[in-house]
């Protein structure tokens, strides 16, 4: 109980907290700290990537460039690591280990660490998001996996990683976005603020179309915010013109899902066989209740 707690503390403070920093002047001085610290020399081959770690995009020139550092000066700061059947899979320090292989080292150093699945996942996390190596859809998917896999609060989660409530919950709300989107928002086409301006767009045709034009002529988010106002204000005026009579299927289809989520839906019919559906929502504990009964937990 007392490990967890300290690593549960460690995390708050940062990684620094669990991997130690190399000693000032390098030397013997900085071989001995990283003895005392419980620093191994660990084969290369012996280290095997995490495939769910949080990140998944590598910039090739930054990566070339601590390839050239590292091949003159060595791996200042050892990698984090954990014990498997395969050998050592990385916690934290993946672009090092990369970096260390195009380098041809043999060894890097390496401090071992006893965690759990989701003390792991932490860590990489944390590390990604203090290093500012996380794309927003990338530090999205991670506090989504805490969520849905490890059964995290959103408020949990803040604690965890060092993050407002707020913040976590907007940057869910990213997965949201349809998958092009997504895209644009993790190549940097798009910023977290565009990303959460085009959210108020409430048809997606319109909000993939918005996202492309922001995109191409370079909009700030400013500006991406005026365009969204007045997309809304377009679709309240569309609002007000006589909808099409439903059939009675559809409107029975309606009662039903209205029935079974508990709050009000709307379908609008596009072309015979296909349309949208609106489900409303008042908090994000109800939105976090409407997943639940979607996906019947």
């Amino acid at each position: 109980m007392v490990k967890a707690d300290t690593q549960k503390r460690a995390l708050g403070r940062g990684l620094s907290a669990l991997i130690p920093q190399a000693a000032p002047g390098g030397g013997k001085a900085a071989e001995q700290a990283a003895l005392k610290a419980g620093v191994l020399k660990l084969p290369i081959e012996s280290i095997h990537r995490d495939k769910d770690q949080p990140r998944h995009h590598f910039d090739e020139e930054k990566l070339k460039e601590l390839t050239e550092s590292i091949r003159v000066q060595g791996v200042i700061q050892p990698i984090l690591v954990r014990k498997d059947q395969d050998g050592y899979r990385i916690i934290a320090g993946e672009r090092r280990w990369r970096a260390s292989q195009a380098a041809g080292l043999k060894e890097v150093p390496a401090i071992v660490k006893e965690v759990t699945e989701v003390q792991a996942f932490e860590l990489a996390l944390v590390e990604n998001l203090q290093r500012a190596d996380l794309n927003p859809i990338e530090e999205a998917e991670g506090y989504k996996r805490l969520t849905d896999e490890f059964k995290l609060t959103q408020e949990q989660i803040s604690q965890r990683v060092g993050k407002e409530r707020s913040t976590v919950a907007n940057a869910l709300r990213l997965l949201a976005l349809p998958a092009d989107v997504k895209g644009m928002v993790a190549d940097g086409s798009l910023s977290m603020g565009h990303a959460r301006a085009l959210l108020g767009v409430p048809r997606l045709p319109e909000l993939q179309n918005l996202a492309k034009q922001v995109a191409e002529k370079k909009l700030s988010v400013r500006d991406t915010e005026r365009l969204v106002q007045q997309s809304r204000s377009n679709g309240k005026k569309d609002a007000g013109k006589t909808p099409p009579k439903q059939s009675p299927q559809v409107k029975s289809l309606v009662e039903e899902l209205q029935r079974r989520l508990g709050t009000k839906v709307r379908l609008t019919e596009r072309s015979p066989g296909k349309g949208t559906i609106e489900v409303d929502f008042f908090s994000y504990d109800d939105l976090d209740r409407l997943l639940k009964l979607l996906r019947k937990e």
